[in-house]
């Protein structure tokens, strides 16, 4: 018999697992966006909030595999395979074979490497606050390919593909769903500062 988790065992899960901060404030920011999709696309929130924010659950301790073993921890725990397989399609074409079906694997899958892109972009900005950010300057971080190299910017365009939505849009619903967790994910910044 499944069990349907709560916020408060997926985030006691996430701190047992993981103790990076970085990739703890990458869940939360994951899980943010999930949530404000949900709601636009009339999903269930709590459910997309978890998957966001368990996404990543092996990462820290088993890099080289990855989405080998959350798996296993999911299933001790009694979640639902549904949970576990949307969490496996955001490794797909990476280290899954699991193909985003669902709207909800499809923008897990997308906005993963997409926060990661907007949260370096409103770092180097004087601000250094996402409540200010707009989709013109990830575009214009998105076209220098030395500026967070490691996102996959092929894999966001394919989901962007998926979802049915222009990149500007999908830029700019992700900033969306990021900025009621600013704070808890380092990104409140000073909007007050002038910024380029």
């Amino acid at each position: 018999m499944s069990h349907i988790p709560t916020r408060d065992e997926a985030w006691d899960l996430l701190t047992a697992h993981i103790e990076s901060e970085n990739l703890r404030r990458h869940c939360l920011a994951v899980a943010a966006v999930m949530e404000h999709f949900a709601k636009k696309m009339g999903e269930p929130p709590d459910k997309w909030y978890i998957i966001g924010l368990v996404h990543d659950l092996d990462y820290e301790r088993h890099p080289d595999r990855h989405c080998e073993v959350t798996p296993i921890i999911l299933r001790e725990a009694g979640w639902p395979e549904d949970y576990i397989r949307a969490i496996l399609s955001h490794g797909w074409k990476r280290v899954t074979d699991v193909e985003p079906v669902h709207p909800m694997e499809k923008v897990l899958f997308t906005v993963d490497e997409l926060t990661g892109l907007i949260a370096a972009t409103a770092l180097v900005r004087p601000s250094r606050s996402i409540l200010d950010l707009t989709p013109k300057s990830v575009k214009k971080k998105w076209k220098e390919k030395s500026f967070s190299a490691g996102v996959d910017r092929g894999l966001i365009e394919e989901g962007a593909r998926m979802l049915g939505m222009e990149l500007s849009e999908l830029i700019a619903e992700t900033i969306e769903g990021m900025k009621p967790v600013a704070a808890s994910i380092g990104l409140e910044g000073n909007p007050a500062t002038p910024s380029s």
